[in-house]
């Protein structure tokens, strides 16, 4: 037993020792692990088909899934299965991870933006089983999405294991999601392209090299278990007459309205679930049973309708029926998403835009018969266009559609109309099908993720309470001994029962004071407080919505709590939190990749009286959140990063501190602050 151990340790000691080797070459050692994340994660975008095709054989008796099958059906089957399938889509979500319900891409993007690119292992698992029966049992979603999560989720995994910085682990995130669509696909090059124009939103070498090894290994994967053939059967394609471009424009135009009308559908139905109080895998059974009965009468609309593409592709379908399956399927994608079921909206928008362009393309032949393309071209072009315009990516749409039909005639059509409809769209409707999510909730990545990291603090943070109030009748001259006193550029008018009425600002009182004939008709406070006009914050608002509320007012705002006022935010406060925040952020993401298992180091000086020092945890912080311990307000210092030690003694750092991180015995705590805060933090007082 004593050998074994050995022999494990020193195989241990020797993975370390190589990690630790390869690691000092970054180039080399990012690309050996994108590889890795590449083949992991081609595996599993095989593994996800399969698990659907086996949920399809459970749910449906049949071991080929097909309309024509599905119509043959009794009615009460198409709808007690969907709806089963939403009660256990339900269970997963609700119980085992959250972020497993919807189509997946936003959560992504917001663990980039926000969280450095950490994502929970269990979604790997969560997203593949919730979206896979979601699918299998007629849901009306897409597989890409949920296999752009899964293998974010696995790259993200596989970074934090190798407890690498937060930069690096970004872009094994994008490796991730490129293994997905590539995978998927069979498009490599789509695949990067996502990955940079989507998720990371960054073009730059060093994020682009790892990535692009990640997709073509996940390629060579899914060609291998999948075969190398496209995924729709896409027509012969040729321009036949010039005009046809101004048919492709409106294809165009078209296509913007149909990706604004899905977008809104989608979030106005999540609205409208939301506002239904049942238990929530009720809520998901119930969607999935409203999909059935569409279903009933139309079948395609089921599942991720790639069979139903394929014929609009051929040009085998009258316009009429293109039409009511386009409104039909947004209406059936939306109420699955929105009641919390598991997948994704980019089959949906292919489909979508097959339906649109067939029915466009239908009803120029019968314009121009013989003298233009058939209508599969223009369902081909379609689909690139309302995938475009819906998820504001255009690039990724043409070369998916360029490398699906590996025909070099295609790209001026595509361009003409995707961009068109991209154009479109951006004016109608602020924000993509994916970011849309996000804005909901207050986060805004085209901002950058620096803007977001003020998300986490709140204004009673960097509130002062000293502020000066007078009443609505106190006299001029009082007001201006009031501002000769106090260093405030704003006083406030209260009532007697402290609700805030108005203020008066030091520039308009300088106005008036310059203004001899308007002192005649001043005389209390009433006569010059503005009451409108300005921002007003409550103690628990984040400083993200101050800081786009504050505007171009350089003057000290309101905090009121209850209708009372407690207390006013200067705005160099909240700059100064802003600047201090990305300070600890950039710093952290710096010394989380160097931290070892070495002995807490030495202060290091940052700037004037300003020193980092790493202790460990006490005893009294043990089991206690950030939050809990308020840190920053006992004692005047701010926790940077938290060096976590399992049982096992395996380390990982927490390079973004939350409010819910918890401390525990033995782990390690990075702050900032002044030397004499710091020694107060050390000895306990």
């Amino acid at each position: 037993m004593d050998f074994v151990l050995e022999i494990s340790q020193r195989i241990q000691l020797w993975l370390r020792q190589l990690r630790a080797e390869i690691s000092k070459t970054e180039h080399l050692y990012m690309m050996l692990v994108a590889l890795v994340i590449g083949l992991l994660g081609g595996l599993c975008a095989v593994g996800f088909r399969q698990l659907i095709h086996f949920g399809q054989l459970v749910a449906w008796w049949h071991s080929s899934y097909t309309v024509d099958y599905i119509r043959s059906l009794p009615w009460w089957w198409k709808v007690i299965t969907p709806t089963l399938g939403g009660l256990v889509v339900g269970m997963i979500t609700y119980y085992f991870a959250r972020e497993a319900k919807g189509h997946g891409v936003p959560e992504v993007m917001e663990a980039v933006s926000l969280h450095g690119g950490r994502m929970r292992p269990r979604v790997v698992v969560a997203k593949m089983l919730a979206s896979g029966v979601c699918i299998a049992s007629g849901g009306s979603v897409g597989r890409e999405g949920p296999i752009v999560q899964i293998c974010s989720a696995l790259g993200s995994t596989i970074g934090q294991w190798l407890r690498i910085s937060q930069r690096r682990l970004r872009t094994l995130v994008g490796c991730g999601a490129a293994a997905g669509i590539a995978a998927t696909f069979n498009a490599p090059v789509a695949g990067a392209l996502f990955a940079v124009e989507i998720i990371l939103g960054d073009f730059g070498v060093s994020q682009f090299s790892p990535i692009v090894i990640s997709s073509v290994a996940a390629t060579v994967v899914g060609r291998r278990f999948l075969g190398d053939f496209p995924a729709f059967e896409v027509p012969a394609y040729s321009l036949v007459s010039p005009k046809e471009l101004i048919v492709y424009s409106v294809l165009g135009l078209l296509a913007g309205i149909a990706a604004v009308l899905f977008i809104k559908a989608l979030y106005g139905l999540e609205d409208l679930f939301d506002r239904i109080r049942l238990y929530q895998p009720l809520k998901t059974a119930l969607g999935g049973m409203l999909v059935g009965l569409i279903a009933i009468g139309f079948p395609e609309i089921f599942g991720i309708g790639y069979e139903t593409i394929d014929v609009a592709l051929r040009g085998d379908m009258i316009w009429h029926l293109l039409i009511i399956l386009m409104v039909l399927k947004i209406l059936a994608v939306s109420v699955t998403i929105g009641s919390g079921g598991s997948g994704g909206i980019f089959a949906p928008s292919l489909f979508i835009g097959a339906m649109m362009g067939g029915a466009v393309g239908a009803v120029a032949n019968m314009i121009w018969p013989g003298s233009i393309a058939g209508p599969g071209a223009y369902a081909l072009v379609g689909m690139a266009a309302v995938v475009g315009a819906s998820t504001h990516a255009p690039i990724t749409a043409i070369l998916i559609v360029f490398e699906l039909t590996s025909e070099y005639k295609i790209i001026l059509p595509l361009m003409i109309s995707c961009i068109l409809a991209t154009l479109l769209a951006t004016r109608l409707k602020k924000g993509s099908i994916y970011t849309l999510k996000l804005l909901r909730r207050g986060v805004d990545i085209h901002k950058g993720q620096s803007l977001n990291v003020l998300r986490e603090l709140k204004v009673e943070r960097v509130m002062r309470r000293d502020i000066v109030t007078v009443s609505a009748d106190t006299p001029l001259m009082s007001i201006v001994s009031q501002f000769v006193k106090h260093p405030s550029n704003s006083i406030f008018v209260v009532d007697s029962d402290h609700h805030l009425r108005g203020l008066i600002t030091l520039d308009e009182m300088r106005q008036i004071l310059a203004d001899p004939q308007s002192l005649k008709h001043l005389v209390i406070a009433q006569d010059l407080m503005i009451e409108n006009g300005f921002p007003v914050f409550h103690p628990n608002d984040n400083l993200a919505d101050v800081m786009k509320r504050l505007g171009s007012h350089s003057f000290v705002v309101p905090v009121v709590d209850n209708g009372r006022i407690v207390g006013g935010i200067w705005p160099e406060d909240v700059f100064n939190s802003y600047n201090s925040e990305i300070f600890k952020r950039e710093m952290a993401t710096s010394m989380a990749s160097t931290l070892t298992s070495a002995l807490p180091m030495e202060a290091v000086p940052v700037a004037g009286d300003v020193a980092v020092v790493e202790i460990p945890v006490p005893t009294r912080f043990h089991g206690k959140t950030i939050a809990e311990l308020d840190i920053r307000k006992r004692f005047g210092v701010s926790v940077v990063m938290v060096k976590h030690r399992s049982d096992k003694g395996e380390e990982s750092v927490s390079s973004v501190v939350v409010a819910d991180t918890v401390l525990h015995a033995g782990d390690f705590i990075l702050v900032m602050g002044s030397r004499d805060n710091l020694s107060r933090l050390e000895s306990g007082r």
